[in-house]
């Protein structure tokens, strides 16, 4: 038994030579109810607690705001858990088995659309702990500035970079105390601050159109499972072939969308009994969070609000990494996890020390591109429900094998199902995206300042047509690749 904790351990503390390659079948570990580890331990976050302030800033009531984020959260990793299911029938990253799909190089399309979603994330996640840190030791009296800015970034990077670097092992461990921690830091949170509650004024919010009801789901689900399909098969890749695909979906969904639930509901609580409070989390999500809590429990804050931004972050930079190597980087995994760690870095310490309102103006570049992800969601989800049989592996990484090497039905359908998309949202949080929006007039949805503006259809249009197109369109050009 010694020597099998120090063989884990060992492994644990080795840098993960995998990389795009399928993984061997003696590597194949685990149940699906390890799954849930990574999945809750990313999306444990107070951050979960602010997203009840942006629901609300939508102009809806409490319970439309639940109905919305129970629906948005839950299906958003829902698609995550079905997309899931083809890493365990291929053993490949996510972006290695998009190829089956849309060939060996069409896919650097949806490549480098995961690459600059997920390296995005990971930036924002370092920056908002980074400052959070800065806000606590603020009002601790401990400084706030320039230099406890550089400690939190050199300690929130770290963390990353090194999980990211050192690999699946790592990673898989890393999440289990992070779930641990965070978990419990964050019950102790919601129970000094539920005195802030006061139904009275959380059940008199007005009711708002179905239109802004809408919105508030897509917003919801864009920045939660969304924003992860991309990687969604990255883990689920080590499991046995034979492993439960009801498990696979479910583990992954419940990990996933659990922690969001909860915290978005307090979080709609808490917003909408302090019009104040609520304005505060819209200009600072994690720091306006500490100002309701008793000064022993600031430091306690700090870790839980740090690790939960910490846990989502190390999931981003594996598999931005691997977004990289499938977009052709010629280097080994660590490397390509190291390359993104720079530019991480290299973001925040803009954002953080010379950025002023970047950080507006690069979340709207997020919001962006969940269209795209959208798209490229949908035909992944025909394709795997397309298919009877295990991907072929070697074919895979052979432009000249049964997936071809550019194919043209999924990668037009992405960027026409994009092109649409972009047309049907609108965005505020960047003036140089105020070109988006222009179909909303064509399809008779008032236009711009129209009460279907800001109701976001455009991430679910680029999903459904993403779908329908591959789902009618594929079909044929699927069995033929499998009776190759």
């Amino acid at each position: 038994m010694t020597d099998q904790l120090d063989q884990q351990q060992s492994r644990a503390l080795a840098v993960e030579s995998n990389g795009l390659n399928v993984i061997a079948d003696a590597d194949r570990k685990g149940r699906p109810a390890q799954l849930f580890w990574p999945w809750f331990g990313a999306n444990v976050s107070v951050l979960g607690l602010s997203y009840g302030a942006f629901a609300l800033g939508f102009g809806i009531s409490f319970w439309q705001a639940v109905i919305a984020g129970l629906i948005g959260v839950v299906f958003s990793f829902l698609l995550c858990g079905l997309i899931a299911l083809a890493g365990k029938r291929g053993s490949a990253p996510t972006m290695v088995l998009s190829r089956a799909a849309f060939g060996v190089r069409g896919n650097k399309l949806p490549s480098l659309v995961s690459w600059l979603l997920t390296v995005g994330w990971e930036t924002v996640l370092t920056i908002l702990a980074t400052l959070a840190t800065a806000t606590v030791f603020e009002r601790l009296g401990w400084g706030g500035g320039t230099l406890t800015k550089v400690i939190a970034l050199v300690v929130v990077g770290a963390l990353t970079v090194i999980c990211g670097v050192l690999g699946f092992d790592l990673i898989m461990r890393a999440q289990t105390v992070i779930t641990v921690v965070t978990g419990v830091l964050t019950v102790v949170y919601i129970a000094l601050v539920a005195d802030r509650i006061h139904w009275s004024t959380v059940s008199a919010l007005p009711s708002g159109s179905a239109q802004a009801m809408i919105g508030a789901l897509v917003f919801l689900m864009t920045g939660f499972g969304l924003g992860w399909v991309n990687a969604a098969a990255d883990y689920s890749r080590y499991l046995p072939r034979q492993a439960s695909s009801r498990g696979v979906v479910g583990w992954t969904t419940f990990g996933g969308s659990v922690a969001p639930v909860v915290l978005l509901i307090f979080g709609l609580l808490l917003a909408g009994s302090s019009e104040e409070l609520s304005k505060a989390i819209s200009a600072d999500p994690i720091g306006a969070l500490a100002a309701a809590l008793p000064t022993w429990f600031l430091v306690p804050f700090v870790i839980v609000a740090v690790l939960g931004l910490v846990g989502g972050a190390v999931l981003d930079i594996y598999s931005s990494g691997l977004a990289l190597l499938s977009l052709g980087l010629p280097a080994p995994r660590y490397v390509a996890a190291l390359i993104d760690g720079v530019v991480m870095i290299g973001g925040t310490i803009y954002v953080v020390f010379y950025g002023g309102e970047f950080l507006a103006q690069f979340q709207g570049f997020l919001i962006t591109l969940g269209v795209p992800i959208a798209a490229w969601c949908g035909i992944m989800l025909a394709d795997i429900a397309s298919r009877r049989r295990d991907y072929a592996e070697d074919d895979l990484y052979d432009s000249r094998g049964r997936y071809g090497d550019i194919r043209a039905l999924p990668v037009i359908t992405m960027v026409v199902a994009t092109g649409i998309g972009w047309g049907l949202v609108t965005n505020t949080l960047a003036s140089w995206l105020q070109w988006q929006g222009y179909l909303l007039g064509a399809f008779g949805l008032g236009g711009k300042d129209g009460a279907w503006a800001y109701a976001n259809l455009g991430v679910l249009a680029a999903l459904v047509i993403g779908f329908g197109a591959q789902w009618f369109g594929g079909r044929t050009s699927v069995r033929r690749q499998e009776n190759a």
